[in-house]
């Protein structure tokens, strides 16, 4: 929950650098040097008003978030905007250095600007103004075949892909650092938004105000829907419950606890007592999304979620939310493939404790429904499922490996914890001395001093890290009926991205390099790493 015990902080002034560490040694002032240049180089050159993207061309002449994005547009979705937001407090509590504050303080800026009137966002925003962004998801958006989130402009929030929950808990973060009522009354949008979205019965639709205006491919609007996918419940529980012990909002505990008991309704019943990634409003059973997430009760998620239950257990000391578990694990047995089907898969486990399930389980029948395509765009394109393994689509698997051993071990270590220590150790039993984590990001590498020097080595004169961007796309093309392939043609069956009218991303085979923000931010964690005390 990114909680831990109440930190004692340093004073926040500014003091010259031998004074935060001491006698810092070379390799340190190497450190804080590159930090300091590569963040220069992110703030003054590649940020827009303070506002980022995911991938740059070094000239600037194209960049892209999840979808190609204008020069002038913010992207929300992680390694995105907040992403870099975090970072910057993360480099504050690790240097002490005001400038990375100021620079908190200049994205937090550009999050209030393209924060909606109802207190969220969507994916992304665009300082053009509104008619630039709407101009955008008519081109760009419309034409990206498997990203159908991106062909209909809602002109809403989203609670998908962490985007407003990562900004609000940003926000968060940067208000509670010095309390500058600048950033009180955005968090308190942020807060209210939730709770306005937050259905009576505990969950949250994907997208907020409620709207219902793009029924696709034959199927309702989902955007409504109960959403578990990407983490929308879990997310805003996780956001709700740091407010709760940052800002001492005691009213926040019963919307957390609301949500927290759906997660037990949620669970289908036996034989596939998983979870599905969305449900109806009106009877909580499993629902379509994207037109390749189809109805089903899903085994990723339910893996996920068991793990989830086990956390609200140690929130609660409420045995309740270990009782669906037993039941859960064995569904997802149930699901394991024969070694023939696996033979056909993609993909070889990590190590023989390792299951091969299908990911999408039809709720009334449990047959697999793995996911194919056919067509070349999203004009003649279309997706559908069947029991056939072989040629599936290759941007969301339709099968996924599952550790079962670890959900059992995880299961059986929450049953042997002792109550007293749980609701000790619980921030929402005991909120007394709980607070935020100093740092939103960790790193594996620790002081690693050989990573350390290729990172500081590998920083140009510019002051970036070049690097191969992972995703690149065909500049956008009006759509032209007649030259494209035939709507029954396999040939993009199994691709990242159709024919040349498909603005989707894809990862090029011959690398391109430019300016990666997820790059800049895991250079960054590595570096901060080394100069935590």
């Amino acid at each position: 929950m990114n909680l831990k015990s109440k930190l004692i902080l340093l004073p926040l002034f500014i003091v010259p650098v031998v004074t935060v560490y001491g006698q810092t040694n070379k390799k340190e002032n190497q450190v804080i040097a590159t930090m300091k240049s590569a963040t220069r180089y992110m703030m003054d050159v590649a940020s827009y008003k303070g506002g980022f993207v995911w991938s740059y061309l070094p000239d600037y002449s194209r960049s892209w978030g999840e979808l190609e994005a204008k020069r002038t547009m913010a992207w929300i979705q992680p390694p995105g905007t907040p992403a870099v937001g975090h970072l910057m407090l993360d480099a504050y509590h690790a240097t002490k250095d005001e400038y990375y504050y100021e620079s908190a303080k200049k994205i937090a800026n550009a999050l209030i600007w393209g924060q909606l009137p109802c207190g969220g966002w969507n994916y992304v925003f665009d300082f053009a103004g509104e008619e630039s962004l709407k101009n955008w998801y008519a081109t760009v958006g419309k034409n990206a075949w498997r990203l159908e989130e991106f062909q209909h402009y809602y002109g809403n929030a989203t609670f998908d892909d962490e985007g407003t929950m990562q900004a609000g808990k940003f926000l968060l973060r940067l208000y509670i650092e010095k309390y500058d009522p600048a950033y009180r009354q955005p968090l308190e949008k942020v807060i209210d938004f939730v709770l306005k979205s937050q259905y009576p019965i505990g969950g949250w639709p994907q997208r907020y105000p409620l709207m219902y205006d793009h029924p696709f491919k034959g199927n309702v609007d989902y955007s409504s829907f109960i959403t578990l996918n990407d983490g929308v419940i879990p997310e805003n529980i996780d956001f709700l419950i740091n407010c709760y012990n940052s800002l001492g909002m005691n009213s926040l505990k019963e919307p957390i606890l609301r949500a927290l008991n759906l997660m037990i309704v949620l669970q289908q019943g036996a034989p596939y007592a998983g979870w599905a990634d969305q449900y109806f409003v009106t009877d909580l059973k499993p629902a379509h999304a994207r037109t390749y997430e189809p109805r089903s009760v899903n085994t990723g998620t339910t893996a996920r979620m068991i793990m989830k239950m086990i956390e609200y257990y140690k929130l609660t000391a409420e045995t309740k939310f270990l009782s669906g578990i037993p039941a859960a694990i064995k569904f997802l047995e149930s699901m394991k493939l024969p070694d023939s089907e696996v033979a056909k898969w993609k993909n070889r486990p990590r190590s023989s404790d390792y299951i091969l399930v299908p990911r999408f389980i039809n709720p009334e029948t449990g047959k697999p429904l793995y996911v194919h395509r056919n067509g070349s765009n999203v004009f003649n394109g279309y997706y559908y499922t069947d029991q056939n393994i072989e040629g599936t689509i290759a941007h969301y698997s339709s099968a996924a490996y599952i550790n079962v051993n670890d959900l059992k071990k995880a299961y059986q270590e929450a049953l042997s914890l002792p109550i007293e220590e749980i609701k000790k150790n619980s921030p929402l039993i005991n909120n007394e001395g709980f607070e935020i984590d100093k740092y939103y990001y960790s790193s594996r590498s620790g002081k690693d001093e050989k990573s350390i020097d290729t990172i500081i080595k590998s920083l140009n004169n510019s002051g970036y890290w070049l690097t191969p961007i992972k995703q690149i796309s065909n500049v956008y093309k009006e759509y032209t009926d007649g030259i494209d392939v035939k709507s029954s043609d396999k040939k993009f069956a199994e691709t990242m991205v159709g024919d040349q009218f498909d603005t989707s991303p894809y990862t090029s085979e011959e690398p391109v390099m430019g300016i990666s923000t997820a790059t800049y931010i895991n250079n960054m964690t590595q570096l901060i790493q080394y100069l935590k005390k």
